[in-house]
């Protein structure tokens, strides 16, 4: 995940702070210089970070935090707002217009994943309400109109194309389509260059008077680091960009460009790619960025993946099994799939407060997951339904069966007993005064199905939720 590094860093500088009972200017002057060092090396702009600095100095040699009775939590506290301040306070939106189509032009250097991101942000829009429609404007790299249309078949969402003939007449055409068919949202996929030239804004510039997008989005690559922010401001002022994707964060990478689009380029990031599948791609909100940064988590971002993926009809199923303690393993593994639904363990656990920074060096297996699913698939319905007529000669088959030792059909057993005692007592506390499950219950579900699945796995980390230990099998 991107900003490792640079997270590491300052929490180091802010353990350091909050170890002093109070703070003098020195202090502080220390601090700020170790925050200069690690910001310069996650690969943020000079200008940005010399401002950067310069803010937070002058605010944490004030009064208030000098005689603060917790004055290493104040300076915290200040750094996160100005990160904040740093990536744009307010959440940027796409520019609907108050009469659809909504015309987005996608733009960006060979490379840097603008097809694929296309479709992401399609899929995205399509789960909001809309009605994208997918347009090949790229007819020079090879096989780009049949990649789009692939990713654009797994998104769910129409493809225009006319083969390799003037990207002019295929956006006319496809604005046609688009209203002709009902299409609210119309994304161009356009052409890249290995480099910024002159042919490729020509082409790009005729396109934007042509269509007129409502939004010009560039698809920057994070992994280029201050290159990126190059490119942004390049295209900027030759095409006039509206914001900013940024893909590859979820690579190991410094990050720094994501701290210094906006004030380069007075230009918004609005959505992110954190990893290769079409739902890794999420909106770009700054205060979490901020607080995945400091490592506090991102909770929000992380309930927000657990109601997506969790679905209203099996969480009242569920309730009702909870309810009349019917809770079996048929039940466990439709659990176990949809926490799968939500990305890997490591990113999951990455958004809890306080964990990410311990788990940076440990090695998560999602491997175990299949594990378990192949121990309860090994089982007969019966069993699946009644675990307790599990015996010994049933364990030695299923342990077979699924290519594991009989110890760990024993410990699955074993957490799924206690699973089932901690269900029993949730189970009429998960309803709500309509008789149906809340949605701040479903939340608490959501959370305690995935920790009770990582205690599956065996094992204690002090400072972490139970059982996270990965090393174990």
């Amino acid at each position: 995940m991107a900003f490792e590094g640079l997270s590491d860093k300052l929490n180091r500088v802010f353990r350091k702070l909050k170890s002093h009972g109070k703070l003098t200017e020195a202090d502080v002057k220390e601090a700020m210089r170790e925050v200069r060092m690690a910001l310069l090396e996650a690969d943020v702009s000079y200008k940005v970070v010399k401002d950067f600095v310069a803010k937070v100095s002058a605010r944490a040699v004030g009064e208030e935090v000098l005689t603060s009775l917790t004055p290493g939590q104040q300076v915290i506290k200040i750094v996160n707002e100005e990160l904040c301040a740093l990536m744009g306070n307010d959440n940027a939106r796409i520019n609907f217009p108050s009469k659809p189509p909504c015309v987005i032009m996608m733009c960006g250097l060979q490379g840097s994943g603008k097809t694929t991101h296309a479709a992401k942000l399609a899929k995205l829009l399509k789960k909001e309400g809309h009605y994208p429609l997918l347009v090949a404007c790229d007819i020079y790299r090879p096989a780009a109109i049949n990649q789009l249309q692939i990713v654009g078949e797994r998104a769910g969402v129409k493809v225009f194309e006319m083969g390799q003939i003037s990207p002019m007449i295929i956006a006319k055409e496809a604005m046609k389509f688009g209203k002709d068919h009902g299409n609210d949202v119309i994304i161009l996929d356009t052409a890249g260059r290995l480099h910024i030239d002159e042919k490729l804004m020509d082409e790009l510039k005729e396109l934007k008077k042509l269509t007129n997008p409502n939004e010009i989005m560039l698809v920057v690559d994070a992994m280029t680091g201050q290159d990126a922010v190059n490119v942004a401001k390049a295209f900027d002022d030759a095409l006039g960009i509206d914001s900013v994707l940024m893909s590859k964060l979820d690579s190991d990478t410094r990050g720094g460009a994501a701290l210094s689009v906006l004030s380069v380029t007075g230009k918004p990031i609005k959505y992110v790619g954190m990893g290769e599948k079409l739902d890794d791609f999420e909106q770009f909100h700054p205060e979490r960025m901020a607080s995945r940064i400091l490592g506090m988590g991102d909770m929000l971002t992380l309930i927000e993946k657990a109601e997506n993926t969790v679905d209203m009809n099996e969480a009242e199923r569920l309730a009702k099994r909870m309810e009349k303690n019917q809770f079996d393993m048929n039940d466990l593994l439709d659990q176990l799939q949809q926490i799968k639904k939500m990305g890997s363990i490591q990113s999951i656990i990455g958004m809890l407060p306080g964990v990410g920074s311990k788990l940076k060096d440990v090695d998560i297996d999602d491997r175990q997951f299949i594990r378990i699913e192949a121990i309860i698939t090994s089982m007969t319905a019966a069993e699946r339904k009644k675990p307790s007529i599990i015996n010994p000669s049933r364990k030695r088959r299923i342990a077979a069966g699924s290519g594991n030792k009989v110890e760990d059909v024993n410990r699955l057993l074993k957490q799924f007993d206690q699973m089932q005692k901690m269900m029993k007592k949730m189970g009429g506390s998960i309803k709500g005064k309509n008789g149906k499950v809340s949605r701040r219950a479903m939340k608490r579900l959501a959370g305690m199905n995935m920790e009770d699945l990582q205690n599956m796995q065996g094992g204690n980390i002090p400072g972490l939720p139970p059982g996270i230990n990965p090393n174990k099998r």
